[in-house]
């Protein structure tokens, strides 16, 4: 992927899509790290209709560190693997509220300390909760589109975040994951992507050779 393709991809995606929210519902950075441990194997839809239950009842990280683990998992029971989540968002807000002063960590390092955050969920509060640039979350939805359009040639997570870190303006990149996102569930479907809906079809590698194998 050459970057004036790239940027001229960004830009159609913004037009596309204006505005490019998170689809987790937060109010601040502790919000965001219990809702997204929640959205790990489950819908966001799902997390955002038990949040506001558990941060009506936990509205600090204060006070979810110091919540009975049963009662914690009673709230979040739907969103499945309760034990193991219910565990690690009332480990990190012990680490939150004893390391850290009560304030979420707002660089990479310390984010990665916090139990069960990783990689994509210390950028997604870097860049919703910080403006961090830069910021890349590399999620299922960037991982299929980003290879289908020619950015990159893996599926490890890892390799995809440096990559596009370089070639993506890092005042948009926050942004544009949020757009695979949005791209990925009303196109860019993983098992029938609409490319004759696809504002950026002309420019998607995989179009590009389907195009010309049919055309033999």
């Amino acid at each position: 992927m050459d970057k004036k393709t790239s940027d001229e991809i960004v830009a159609r995606l913004e037009r596309e899509y204006p505005l490019a929210p998170c689809t987790l519902d937060f109010n601040g950075a502790y919000e965001l790290v219990v809702s997204v441990r929640l959205a790990a194997q489950c819908t966001d839809a799902r997390v955002n209709q038990v949040t506001p239950a558990l941060f009506k009842r936990f509205p600090t990280a204060a006070d979810m560190a110091d919540a009975d683990v049963a009662e914690v998992e009673e709230y979040i029971r739907s969103c499945g693997f309760y034990h193991g989540k219910a565990r690690d968002i009332m480990g990190a807000a012990r680490m939150i509220t004893q390391d850290f002063g009560g304030r979420v960590p707002d660089n990479m390092e310390d984010l990665l300390r916090l139990p069960g955050v990783g990689r994509k969920s210390a950028n997604l509060i870097l860049g919703d909760v910080y403006n961090a640039p830069g910021a890349v979350v590399v999620d299922t939805h960037c991982i299929r589109i980003t290879n289908l359009l020619g950015y990159v040639d893996t599926k490890d997570p890892a390799k995809i975040e440096p990559i596009l870190r370089a070639i993506l303006p890092p005042e948009k990149s926050n942004d544009f994951c949020h757009r695979m996102v949005m791209h990925g569930r009303a196109v860019c479907i993983a098992r029938r992507p609409q490319c004759d809906r696809c504002c950026v079809a002309d420019l998607c590698r995989h179009h590009i050779e389907e195009s010309q194998v049919t055309s033999l």
